[in-house]
């Protein structure tokens, strides 16, 4: 594998505005090899059943229903997530109750035919802790257990530019290297990293202060200090450069809510969007990421994970639009990058 695309199920839509079937035959319409599942959307078709979400049988079937879905269509499933808020937890019962959580999720991954379970760090601010004791005792544990199960799983850590504790790269990569676990990896979010090293939705100018000198380094550090094996997939997207900060005034602003996720929430782009308003450094972090000469030399799922109000909009034709921009947007960064002789999908020549 070179460099494969895949989208992310809810960036064709959210689950309670668009049905499966025609965000999945969109996806295979425009091209797209990979797929990218997003926990709601089980979630939202397992409620259709008596007993509802909750019920694990109901969930099991529902992945059965969403893996026939995606071979008849010829998607793979390249992971699932998330699986959130498993660090940090200060409940022992929180932290059984999350181990519970862990097995369905573990069954639901093979039924799915992935063995990525991607995990984001915790936003949540009541229960958690920052302590990196803590935060490692879960996540080797999570680790371990997936470790011992056959076939074994991988588990993809991801910085959240909200996050509360492990908002960089450098502090997810600090996260991984102190599980030390051979299925416990990164996943390398282009709009999360230069997010918070890079942007600042709440300044006037969108970016925090002396921008490009910080995240130039920033990003020689990442070349620097990770290690390729431990990249387990990418996630690519921009995002918008709002007109106003966003502060109380903003229609995004939420009370409580931190700047960069209301931003995240509603103004993600695919990438090489600029006409839509894209600003970020997106394709300096792909490529130090990727470059074989200057980067970290990644190959393997290129994954676009778009969130955005358009999510939400209940028009019949919001799942090929979305399928439709990102098979452009893959179209134009394998030009950016170089890629025309090295990918897999959506080849023209």
């Amino acid at each position: 594998m070179a460099y494969k695309p895949a989208i992310a199920s809810l960036s064709l839509g959210r689950a309670w505005a668009h049905d499966l079937l025609p965000k999945f035959t969109a996806a295979s319409t425009a091209g797209l090899p990979g797929i990218e599942i997003f926990f709601e959307d089980l979630l939202y078709l397992a409620s259709s059943l008596p007993g509802g979400s909750a019920s694990a049988i109901n969930q099991l079937w529902a992945a059965r229903r969403i893996r026939a879905l995606c071979d008849s269509l010829s998607l793979t499933i390249m992971a699932l997530g998330p699986f959130s808020d498993c660090e940090g937890l200060l409940s022992p019962s929180a932290r059984r109750a999350k181990l519970k959580e862990l097995h369905l999720w573990l069954e639901i991954a093979k039924v799915l035919g992935t063995d990525i379970i991607q995990i984001p760090c915790t936003f949540q601010t009541v229960g958690v802790t920052g302590d990196m004791d803590v935060i490692l005792r879960d996540l080797r544990e999570i680790a371990d257990i997936g470790a011992r199960k056959s076939p074994p799983f991988r588990f993809a850590y991801e910085n959240l530019c909200f996050g509360t504790f492990n908002d960089t790269w450098e502090k997810a990569w600090a996260v991984v290297k102190g599980v030390d676990r051979e299925n416990f990896g990164l996943c390398l979010d282009t709009f999360n990293i230069a997010g918070r090293g890079w942007a600042n939705p709440a300044s006037s100018d969108g970016t925090i202060e002396n921008a490009d000198v910080v995240f130039r380094e920033s990003l020689r550090g990442l070349v620097r200090e990770v290690d390729v094996k431990k990249v387990f997939y990418v996630q690519v997207v921009d995002a918008e450069r709002l007109s106003t900060p966003l502060d109380e005034s903003h229609p995004f602003f939420v009370e409580g809510q931190k700047a960069r996720m209301s931003w995240s929430r509603n103004a993600r782009l695919f990438m090489c969007e600029e006409e839509r308003g894209g600003y970020l450094p997106v394709v300096s972090v792909l490529k130090a990421i990727c470059d074989e000469k200057e980067g970290l030399g990644y190959k393997g799922w290129i994954s676009m994970e778009f969130f955005n109000r358009s999510l939400l909009e209940r028009r019949s034709e919001v799942p090929t639009e979305h399928a439709r921009r990102a098979a452009e947007s893959w179209q134009r960064l394998r030009i950016v990058m170089g890629w025309d002789r090295r990918i897999s999908g959506i080849i023209d020549d």
